[in-house]
């Protein structure tokens, strides 16, 4: 073979390796196009899943918002109505708290108004209760719709508290009558005097939320059980701010004796009309039917006298005292 046609096959053989390398670097350029069309596809499809996926987040998290925006919106409401109640239940307290005789602003006591005018004034009291007549005599009273004044001893059955209540409930004074109603152990001394009055003092409110300011001393302040002066008891008394009542009224009924209906009514009302004021002297007690008896008679009596008017003590009432107390002081000045 000569030398140009061994040149000419090199050349052809040349072209043919060219050609099929071109080939190859085709196909492997398609191959390496379709891969990464292939690997774009994927990652378009992780990234749209990824972007479905976050979506279907974004609207959960959109719905929570939503429901706990409705929650809050619900929470507000309720709080709202809640400060509406709590603001009414305050105003229906307030107005309960000063419709309601019971705890007193002393200050309101100092400016009472002053009592009803009359020409002769009766003041209704019942001394040792509470008793088992205590209802019944309120009873009659709120029949005829007067008040009284009940002085009290410390009895702390149930019943008695009930009647202690009603008794302030119903607008009549309850006042103290000792604790205990020993005259050896309250006249003993100022000491034991004072121990027996902040006993029935604290019961009372305690009770009833009332501190009472009105006193009647056991066998009244001209008894003659007492040793010491009580005047002493009387000074003490006026130093807690306290005013002591007598009577000069006495119904009978204190003693052993029962006395009659006829009776009672004969002492509680012939005097009347001689005095600007009556303080009468009745007792609650469970030997006193008698007195319950004669209590709706000696009311309708009272109530027929012209120009006449039963009220309870306050502290507008002048006191009744049987002893003149200040003038003993006067004196010891």
């Amino acid at each position: 073979m000569s030398q140009d046609s061994r040149t000419e096959t090199e050349d052809e053989v040349c072209a043919s390796g060219r050609q099929k390398g071109k080939g190859r670097l085709k196909r492997c350029n398609m191959a390496m196009l379709m891969l990464s069309v292939v690997i774009l596809m994927v990652l378009c499809g992780l990234l749209l899943s990824r972007i479905y996926s976050l979506n279907g987040t974004v609207e959960g998290l959109r719905m929570q918002a939503e429901r706990m925006g409705q929650v809050i919106e619900g929470q507000r409401e309720q709080l709202a109505q809640m400060e509406l109640l709590e603001s009414k239940i305050e105003e229906l307290l307030s107005e309960s708290q000063e419709d309601k005789p019971g705890k007193r602003d002393p200050e309101a006591e100092e400016q009472e108004e002053p009592e009803v005018e009359a020409a002769h004034k009766v003041y209704l009291t019942f001394d040792d209760g509470p008793s088992i007549y205590t209802q019944d005599i309120l009873d009659i009273l709120d029949e005829y719709g007067v008040k009284a004044t009940f002085f009290i001893l410390g009895k702390e059955n149930d019943s008695a508290k009930e009647a202690m209540k009603r008794i302030v409930e119903d607008g009549h004074t309850l006042a103290m009558h000792s604790y205990t109603h020993k005259y050896a152990d309250i006249y003993a001394s100022v000491e034991d005097f004072a121990e027996d009055f902040a006993k029935i003092q604290n019961y009372i409110y305690d009770v009833t939320g009332v501190k009472s300011t009105v006193y009647r001393f056991p066998g009244g302040s001209s008894n003659s059980v007492s040793s010491m002066d009580m005047a002493v008891f009387a000074r003490y008394l006026d130093e807690q701010d306290v005013s002591f009542f007598d009577w000069n009224v006495s119904s009978g009924d204190g003693g052993k004796y029962v006395l009659s209906v006829e009776t009672l009514l004969e002492n509680c009302t012939s005097k009347i009309e001689t005095r600007e004021a009556s303080v009468i002297l009745l007792h609650d007690s469970a030997g006193k039917k008698t007195t319950v008896e004669a209590l709706p008679s000696i009311i309708e009596a009272i109530l027929d006298m012209e120009d006449t008017v039963i009220l309870p003590i306050t502290g507008g009432t002048e006191p009744v005292q049987h002893i003149k107390w200040q003038e003993a002081e006067e004196g010891r000045e």
